[in-house]
């Protein structure tokens, strides 16, 4: 069984949360999602939906075999828990892959990590974003 971890904010589900959890699931045979929660949550705009509700949104995607919420205070404390053999990061997280590796290590979490792959983008209509989707909301409802 190879375990794979995915995580991320998952704020207002849209295709590229799919993309990227279907990716993931296919670096394995097990995927683990970790949900951020709002706390967390500092370098972009807080999510709109409560913690336990994106959690309970990510379980029911068809690619997800368990989903989490992150640790309160340790982001390597879920990680640690599940014990991943890959860590599979979105294709525009804001990670850095050398440090996130120095920093497992550190904690003695021995895994690979890779990149999922970007959606095609082709269409400008598709809402690959939350900041897109909250933008286009406020634009048709007149705010």
């Amino acid at each position: 069984m190879t375990r794979v971890v995915a995580q991320g904010t998952f704020d207002l589900l849209h295709p590229g949360h799919v993309h990227y959890l279907r990716d993931a699931a296919e670096m394995g045979t097990q995927l683990h999602v970790i949900v951020a929660r709002s706390v967390n949550v500092t370098h972009k705009t807080p999510p709109v939906v409560p913690d336990e509700q994106r959690r309970e949104m990510v379980a029911a995607l068809d690619p997800v075999d368990e989903a989490h919420l992150g640790h309160p205070e340790d982001i390597f404390v879920p990680i640690e828990r599940i014990d991943p053999d890959i860590i599979a990061l979105g294709y525009d997280q804001h990670h850095d892959e050398k440090r996130l590796g120095e920093a497992l290590s550190e904690r003695g979490i021995d895994c690979a990590i890779r990149r999922a792959s970007a959606l095609d983008r082709d269409d400008p209509e598709r809402l690959l974003s939350t900041g897109r989707i909250i933008d286009r909301i406020l634009e048709a409802r007149g705010d």
